[in-house]
């Protein structure tokens, strides 16, 4: 009689609800646990920033309430819209539901892919078929869709976006554009991208940081538009790895900037800032610090894919750098995942699932380990990253 492997269960750490709440009028990501703490921590910085009077502070205090409130319903909200647009949307271009075909990709990222999922591949080899942007850095950038799908997925995302249909925000710093699973694109389009073509390729880019074992994401477009969203602050992504895709449309501006890892404070006056190329994308790590200058004319819409592997993450949150307090959530939550109670298989030799390959050396020490910079041992927390400044703003964690 042997043991199945036990399945699991898809959650998010408890600190999602009170770590980097995003304040866009003053530039700054807090934590929030009370009005008492919020003064503590935070009420010089605030004050320098233009939050004098009395007034001023309770509008903040409201404001972060009711994003704590957002977030404490959004599993189930976002379940419910995800049901009404299966139910009751008409898809304008119906063809980007199906099955994601090669015919969709960039001939440069198929053949990336291919040859980082044939025998022998190498880090050397992978390097002559995409762009290095920065090789300190640790930033590439290839094309990956064809033109033709690019047009045809902002037009599906257009009507979308114009329909009667409930619209959650991407994450806590947009407030403009479309989170896929809600719209249904993640089982047939966002999936086979990350399983069939982005594994053999962080595999070889990013086998320190889980690029081999990724397995859930969070995929979402963003909009700037004048008298919308036109830049976003400093911040780094609540992922292990990042595939950023401009989609379109025509645009000036809006130029992507990179600063170290976030858990390498500095003090950067001029960061590197990357153009966004339509139809290509970059890949970079998520804990890079980055964000987006002003856009100047037209629109710009962005396909994000943030990319998660549990077997890094269960170790240590990237948001509160400390061992996750898991709470189970929707569909893939924030990456991190529970194993639920082993069933018993009289079919099967035992099989146990291990929260890590075997034969990855996991010890702090190994340079080649993907625990991220900072961490201290098993169960320790990291030390907690200081304010980072880039030259604008201050720089946290982007959340759901």
């Amino acid at each position: 009689m042997g043991t199945a492997a036990a399945p699991r269960r898809f959650c998010r750490c408890a600190c999602f609800c009170s770590e980097n709440l995003y304040v866009a009028r003053y530039g700054l990501h807090v934590r929030f646990r009370s009005e008492q703490q919020l003064r503590q921590d935070y009420e010089p910085i605030l004050r320098s920033r233009g939050c004098v009077s009395p007034k001023d502070f309770q509008q903040l205090l409201g404001e972060l309430e009711q994003e704590v409130e957002r977030r404490r319903r959004l599993g189930p909200e976002s379940a419910a819209r995800k049901a009404l647009i299966a139910s009751s949307y008409r898809p304008a271009r119906p063809e980007v539901y199906n099955l994601l075909q090669e015919a969709a990709l960039a001939p440069e990222f198929l053949a990336a892919a291919e040859y980082s999922a044939s025998s022998g591949a190498d880090l050397k080899g992978l390097l002559q078929r995409l762009e290095t942007v920065s090789e300190e850095k640790r930033i590439y950038r290839l094309p990956v869709f064809t033109a033709p799908f690019c047009q045809a997925l902002l037009e599906e995302l257009e009507h979308f976006e114009q329909s009667d249909m409930p619209k959650g925000r991407p994450n806590t710093m947009n407030n403009y554009g479309v989170l896929l699973h809600e719209l249904g694109l993640d089982e047939p389009l966002v999936t086979p991208l990350r399983e069939r073509f982005l594994q053999p390729l962080m595999a070889l880019l990013y086998p320190d940081c889980g690029g081999g074992w990724l397995d859930s994401h969070r995929a979402f477009v963003v909009k700037y538009a004048p008298g919308q969203d036109r830049e976003l602050g400093c911040h780094y992504d609540n992922a292990e790895l990042t595939l950023n895709v401009s989609l379109g449309k025509a645009f000036t501006g809006g130029a992507l900037y990179f600063g170290d890892l976030f858990q390498v404070p500095s003090t950067l006056a001029k960061p590197l800032e990357v153009e966004h190329v339509v139809g290509q994308g970059l890949l970079h790590r998520g804990g890079q610090l980055h964000g987006a200058r002003p856009l100047g004319t037209g629109e710009r819409w962005n396909l994000v894919v943030w990319l998660r592997a549990s077997a890094v993450r269960n170790r240590l949150c990237p948001m509160c750098c400390r061992k996750p307090d898991l709470v189970d959530d929707e569909g893939f939550g924030d990456g991190f995942t529970r194993e639920e109670p082993a069933t018993v298989d009289t079919s099967e030799r035992p099989r146990f699932w291990s929260s890590w390959p075997a034969g990855v050396d996991m010890s702090v020490e190994n340079p080649q380990s993907p625990l991220p910079l900072g961490f201290t041992g098993t169960g320790g927390a990291a030390r907690r990253p200081n304010r980072i400044e880039m030259g604008e703003g201050t720089a946290a964690a982007k959340g759901l």
